[in-house]
Parts: C-alpha cells; sequence; structure tokens
C-alpha cells in the first residue's frame, strides 16, 4: 500500500522488452536502499524489483500492466514518480493507494495560476469509474484533491513544491497519465450496483 506522496523522481535508464513483458531499468536517489522483492509505485504502479545495482533498480511490467498504463509509452529519459510502499508505523499523508492503476488520463489543459498550476485531465468515463468533488485520486502516483469533478474529467491544483518534486514539472497537454480512483469510492459504487 501506498499514501500518493512521492519521495523522489527516477529517470528511465533502459527499456528490455521479452516477450510480452517488459523490464525497465531506474536511476534514482533511493534505487540503492532497495531489496529484490520489494514493492515500489513508479508513476502510479506497483511493481516489484528485480535487481539492485548501485543507483540502478529493474522493475517488470507484464502485459496487462502495459495495456492499462502509460508505461508502454516509457522510454529512455521518461522521469517516473518513485514511492516506496508505507512502513506500518508511519503517517498517513496521503490517501490509500494501492498501486492498480485503474485506466489512462489525458492532460486536457495546464493553467498557470501564478503560484499553482491547474491540471485539467480527461478519462474515458465508459469504464465505470468516477471522482467526487473533493476526493481522492492519484495521478502518476501522486495523491491530490480533484475538483471540477465531472463525468470523465476532474481539475487538481498543484502547488510548487509538487510540480518541482515530481513529474508534475514536465507533463504538458496531451501527455498521457496513469489514474488510479479512490479505493473506497470503487467498493461503494460496487455495493450500490448489486
Amino acid at each position: 500500500m501506498f499514501t500518493g506522496i512521492i519521495e523522489t523522481v527516477g529517470k528511465v535508464k533502459q527499456i528490455e522488452p521479452e516477450n510480452s513483458n517488459v523490464t525497465f531499468c531506474i536511476e534514482s536517489e533511493i534505487s540503492n536502499q532497495l531489496k529484490v522483492d520489494q514493492s515500489v509505485s513508479h508513476d502510479g504502479v506497483c511493481l516489484t524489483v528485480i535487481k539492485v545495482t548501485g543507483n540502478m533498480h529493474w522493475v517488470t511490467a507484464i502485459n496487462e500492466t502495459l495495456e492499462k498504463s502509460n508505461l508502454r509509452s516509457w522510454k529512455a529519459g521518461t522521469l517516473v514518480n518513485l514511492e516506496r510502499c508505507m512502513v506500518a508505523n508511519g503517517r498517513f499523508d496521503g490517501h490509500i493507494v494501492q498501486g492498480h492503476v485503474d485506466q489512462i488520463g489525458i492532460i486536457k489543459s495546464v493553467t498557470d495560476e501564478r503560484g499553482s498550476w491547474m491540471f485539467e485531465v480527461e478519462y474515458n468515463a465508459n469504464l465505470g469509474n468516477v471522482t467526487i468533488e473533493k476526493g481522492s485520486v492519484a495521478v502518476n502516483g501522486v495523491s491530490l484533491t480533484c475538483f471540477n469533478s465531472r463525468e470523465g474529467s476532474f481539475t487538481v491544483a498543484i502547488i510548487p513544491y509538487t510540480f518541482e518534486h515530481t513529474g508534475f514539472g514536465k507533463l504538458k497537454t496531451g501527455d498521457s497519465v496513469n489514474l488510479e480512483f479512490d479505493v473506497i469510492g470503487k467498493y461503494v459504487k460496487r455495493l450500490l450496483k448489486h
């Protein structure tokens, strides 16, 4: 389990396709602290560390992950938000983030508000995911509060710290992002459906 509070940004160094899987080599300031078999959130996708060497670690994504996330568009040089799983005695600063991406969203607009940035995100509402006003959503693994919540879109406000210390500073209109909708909302919706 994660909280959506990003620890650092890593950089994709190598991409190695193998049958239907893809292995990514990531360089970061926390890579040397990771262990094989550890779960780490990569842009909101929970991936298992399979190798660590110095300041680099390797993770493998299966076809299901590649189809539901933006990992298939990664290339050498792509910046990736990283978060290690939550420790049992740690503070819960964000919200419950499982690292299970529900679908891809597209950045519809980025507005500089002279002190913060507004990102409008569109997603395919036909897949059944929803947001609520002032509810939680994880965008590329970052725990955020959404507003202007409508069917198929929402807006998030990014403060300067988040803009500078995550991949948000590099996102632009048309970019794809990984979306994980609030797990509590997903269970409530399922219960109401039945």
